[in-house]
């Protein structure tokens, strides 16, 4: 099924390993941390866990998987391309699958290599919080090695369960959490997914007792995990949870407010520029709760942010072009939202990628000899996607060719960064809360109200929000689109509305609109395109997607969920 606990430990170990806001390089071959089994397997070895650098070393390659493409770069995005804010804007005919719910279990396209990577961080986990005990470590170490344990645990059940568990007919996801190595770790899947968020939730508690707060952080740990970014994935737990039981809106609203009620230096807030939010220097502004971090120098860290651009990066860098914004997405957004502004360019927008600065679009205006105006489309200004539309909310580390080395990573098929990509977020705290106020207290909650209001104004819009559903769904599609592990898709799966599925899904015709710009203004109509045609969803079978065909294959007790 998977490989043994020595391979993982090797894949793990190998190359720079990511430490907050710095990095670690370790020599694995020369060192004994692979030549040794797991402290579970006997006790020929328990020795090798007594030294605590080796001990540390095991703790810090848990997040050796946030510099796989396939997990944060490619692959994870792959599944927000089944909702209605993405479409594929290049051809790529798994992806399509995706996009067409016609996806099967054998689909390869990056996102079946998560089932393995997560149940790997699952298994080392286990290993450490095996060894703390078995050897009574005590003191700042056990802490550490607790904390991160339980932290990378529960957020790699978290990474899996919502895509592939539900409450019936096909159960969650299998739950391990003594058995290693992995190749041991054959179960049958509980009888509902709900056994799986009760364990995210239990290992974010028990990950927040041993974490510090983010105060009590030395600028070398910056990026770690911390108290708050467990009481958040924990709320997120719940949040999922809910969907199938309601009870667990009180939990949501128990652990955002844990965040909320912070005070001093730990206090979070929504950082009062969105159009600056994205940028390195923002990586650790009152809005953080938790990110991956990327390198500059190295191909270490998430890939997503350097691959969410225009293919050919208008001839200057090799982006990929993969995640193109629908029309429908640009246009949720209320007129002078500056979210908007932020994160996507539209026809007649303005652009600013590796020193080119434009507006998508905008037309090169001449004269014929009889002094008749002639309009044309410089080639640079189009993007290859069909929407043309293009995401611009990562674009920061890009804006010049002398960031290169500096904000981002130079090879142009790993392009890491230095902006943090978001795993949680202030905003996000807020908006979960203000759901469940919502769903359990009823439209028109005055605190809910109070909530999206603050979200409102922070995006320079009115405060006049009557906290609906439908304001929720929108505040929430607009103030998250594109961030990492907050999909759309899972949004709309929680909520039901199946039917935005099964509409087209549109663009916008850029050659139109340049030949009704009018430059006195910078305005034109933009003409709208149907990009994706309409799709068939089946809630009984699409819902969840299916577990990779290896796992199933490798196995005697898993099962395949319905339909696939």
């Amino acid at each position: 099924m998977t490989p043994n606990i020595k391979s993982i430990l090797s894949g793990l170990c190998a190359g720079l390993i990511l430490i907050g806001s710095g990095s670690l390089t370790t020599s694995c071959a020369d060192s004994d941390f692979l030549n040794h089994e797991p402290y579970a397997n006997g006790d020929t070895n328990k020795d090798f866990y007594k030294d605590p650098n080796n001990l540390r070393l095991a703790v810090d390659a848990l997040n050796r998987f946030t510099s796989e493409e396939g997990t944060t770069g490619r692959g994870y995005m792959w599944m927000e391309n089944a909702s209605d804010n993405c479409i594929t804007g290049r051809n790529q005919a798994e992806a399509a699958q995706i996009k067409n719910f016609t996806m099967d279990a054998s689909n390869g396209r990056d996102w079946n290599e998560n089932w393995d990577r997560m149940y790997q961080v699952i298994s080392s986990a286990n290993e450490l919080i095996k060894a703390v005990d078995n050897l009574h470590v005590e003191g700042e170490l056990r802490d550490y090695v607790l904390g991160n344990a339980y932290f990378y645990r529960g957020m790699a059940y978290l990474w899996l369960a919502p895509w592939h568990g539900d409450d019936g007919p096909n159960g969650g996801i299998p739950i391990i959490t003594d058995k290693t190595p992995v190749s041991d770790m054959d179960t049958e899947r509980p009888k509902s997914v709900l056994e799986n968020y009760d364990l995210i939730i239990s290992d974010m508690d028990q990950a927040a007792a041993h974490l510090p707060l983010f105060s009590q952080q030395s600028d070398d740990q910056y990026g770690r995990p911390w108290k708050a970014a467990a009481w958040g994935l924990a709320a997120r737990a719940a949040l999922y949870a809910s969907q199938f039981d309601a009870k667990y809106y009180d939990k949501v609203i128990e652990y955002c407010d844990r965040i909320i009620n912070l005070s001093g230096a730990d206090k979070r807030s929504l950082y009062p520029d969105f159009s600056t939010l994205f940028t390195a220097k923002n990586n650790f502004s009152s809005e953080y709760i938790f990110s991956f971090l990327g390198s500059a120098t190295a191909s270490a860290g998430p890939k997503w942010h350097g691959m969410s651009f225009q293919n050919g990066g208008f001839g200057r860098f090799n982006t990929w072009g993969y995640f193109c914004p629908t029309a429908e997405l640009y246009n949720a957004y209320e007129e002078g939202d500056v979210r908007r502004q932020a994160s996507f360019a539209g026809p007649g927008d303005r652009v600013v990628f590796m020193d080119l600065d434009f507006k998508l679009g905008e037309p090169n205006i001449s004269k014929d000899k009889q002094g008749k105006e002639i309009r044309t489309i410089d080639e640079k200004r189009l993007p290859s996607t069909p929407a043309n539309i293009l995401l611009t909310k990562w674009i920061s580390p890009y804006r010049t060719a002398d960031n290169a080395g500096k904000e981002f990573f130079q090879n142009g098929n790993f392009m890491c960064t230095t902006l943090g990509m978001v795993v949680l977020r202030y905003a996000d705290i807020l908006l979960m809360k203000a759901e469940a106020l919502i769903w359990t207290k009823g439209e028109g909650n005055a605190e809910a109200v109070s909530i999206l209001n603050q979200i409102r104004t922070r995006a320079g819009l009115s405060a006049n929000s009557q906290g609906t559903k439908a304001e929720l769904k929108q505040e929430r599609r607009c103030e998250l689109a594109f961030e990492f592990l907050t999909p759309r898709w899972l949004d709309l799966m929680r909520w039901g509305d199946f039917d935005l599925l099964e509409q087209p899904l549109h663009g916008f015709d850029l050659n139109y609109y340049g030949m009704t710009y009018d430059p006195a203004t910078g305005k034109g109509e933009r003409k709208l395109i149907e990009v994706w045609p309409a799709r068939k969803f089946n809630p009984a079978v699409n819902k969840v997607f299916p577990i990779p065909q290896s796992a199933i294959d490798g196995s005697k007790h898993l099962k395949q969920n319905v339909g696939y």
